[in-house]
């Protein structure tokens, strides 16, 4: 017994020994270990101002601190907010006074210290929107279902490609819920998808939403809890604005590089897909209609690239889920562009979990040609078109492939502002001829789609 309690005693003495391992590795406080649960993501970056989405595990106050070296010397705090059960614990922080086209080093800093698990990492950066009209590479993409694709290769294939901007065109999560708890923690698990991460840290993301982001599949105006579904839209994105002042909605304008682009709210105004299309049938309501137009009058870009959820063609008929069954309306706003002479109009779309290339062939009309440019899905299955779907005019065939994401690269330099869309697949290898198109090519009276669209998709 003397020599078993020798040994004990010695074995505690070694135990003791350990006192040398680092303190916070043993320390506990009261409010746990403050971190972030998810982020920090960027969102919306403009000449002047940046904005940094994040979620912390408790009541925080949560700082950004920027450098313009990734040493961080001279680092300074740039913006504060308190994390709150009121808020879910969510903060945007805005940084101002920003220089056009630099890169900044930023971290996050939670309850006055870095947050923990980010310290070791490298810093992240930001850079601020270009001063002028510039030469720059936007991604698109929709429908991410977590459910179907928890891994979602298709984030490290964008990062290769190294866009300027990301933009999500709906569908961004699944959340198929009439509970505004169920549809906060499908973002949440949306933002917690590895491969996420450090795209999400590095690349600005701006989004509009669809119907299962919005709450119901195909669902419109009428559903019960449009406004919760806002409030928590406008929580989990750091866009640059929602709506106005007396309209409700996720809409709104943005300017980047010489581009003006226009993200519609498809649902919150939406009439019910059932109604018969007549002139009163909407998706947009009679003030976001009159903002869009007012914005596409104004603008004085060579090309104004206008998104939304559904498809901008003809192909999934009267009561479809996508502008088809919305003529009218669509009508209006190409008849109005013709009229008021708007050049540059570019569509972009999602929704159809295939990535397509049409065109609305306007040029008989007096106007010209309007190409619809979509990416569809993120992660999920992708669908092979029905053969009844017929948009006004294929000019590639489509991606079914699985997930794939859009790619833009505007030149805005020069006497001929051009862009050059291509989509990539999930390894990042591009499947199509890459589509150009130039700004001057978008006037009233040009018919440009012939010359653009695969042979074998050209009338017989």
């Amino acid at each position: 017994m003397a020599i078993a309690k020798r040994r004990l005693l010695k074995g505690m003495a070694g135990i003791a020994s350990l006192g040398a391992m680092p303190a916070p590795l043993l320390a506990r406080s009261e409010a746990g270990y403050p971190r972030l649960m998810q982020g920090p993501m960027l969102g919306a970056v403009s000449e002047r101002d940046a904005l940094v989405w994040a979620r912390a595990s408790g009541r925080f106050e949560i700082a950004l601190v920027l450098a313009e070296d990734p040493g961080f010397a001279n680092a300074r705090t740039v913006a504060t907010a308190a994390a709150t059960p009121e808020n879910d614990y969510v903060v945007q922080l805005r940084a101002s006074g920003l220089a056009p086209g630099r890169r900044y080093y930023y971290r996050v800093r939670v309850d006055g210290r870095p947050g923990r698990y980010h310290d070791g990492l490298p810093p992240f950066s930001l850079t601020t929107a270009p001063a002028g009209p510039a030469r720059f590479r936007v991604a698109f993409g929709s429908c991410a279902r977590f459910q179907e694709y928890p891994d979602q290769p298709i984030w490290g294939a964008l990062g290769d490609w190294r866009p300027d901007l990301f933009f999500w065109l709906g569908d961004n999560i699944y959340a198929d819920s009439l509970e505004p708890r169920i549809i906060a923690e499908c973002y949440r698990q949306q933002r917690s998808v590895a491969a996420f991460q450090s795209f999400g840290r590095h690349v600005p993301q701006l989004a509009t939403w669809d119907d299962h982001d919005y709450g119901l599949n195909n669902h419109d105006r009428e559903l019960a809890i449009k406004d919760d579904s806002l409030a928590i839209f406008r929580r989990y994105w750091a866009n640059p604005g929602a709506g106005t002042a007396d309209t409700p909605g996720v809409f709104f304008a943005y300017r980047y590089g010489g581009v003006d682009f226009f993200f519609l709210d498809n649902r919150y105004h939406r009439s019910p897909n059932a109604d018969p299309d007549w002139p009163a049938k909407t998706q947009l309501g009679a003030a976001q209609k009159a903002w869009l137009k007012a914005g596409l009058e104004a603008s004085d870009a060579p090309f104004k690239i206008v998104m939304a959820g559904g498809e901008w063609t003809r192909g999934k008929g009267e009561h479809g889920d996508s502008w088809a069954g919305y003529l009218h309306e669509r009508d209006e706003l190409l008849d109005f562009i013709r009229d008021r002479r708007i050049g540059g109009v570019v569509l972009l779309s999602g929704n159809v979990h295939r990535a397509e290339l049409n065109v609305i062939p306007r040029a008989d009309a007096g106007g010209y040609d309007v190409y619809d440019l979509c990416s569809s899905p993120l992660a999920q299955d992708g669908s092979i078109p029905d053969p009844r779907e017929a948009p006004e005019q294929r000019v590639r065939v489509p991606y079914s492939g699985g997930p794939n994401a859009g790619m833009i690269d505007f030149d805005m330099r020069g006497e001929r502002p051009s862009l050059r869309f291509n989509v990539i697949d999930a390894r990042g290898r591009a499947v199509w001829e890459p589509f150009v198109l130039h700004a001057d090519e978008l006037a009233n009276g040009r018919r440009s789609w012939p010359d653009k669209t695969d042979a074998d998709l050209l009338p017989a």
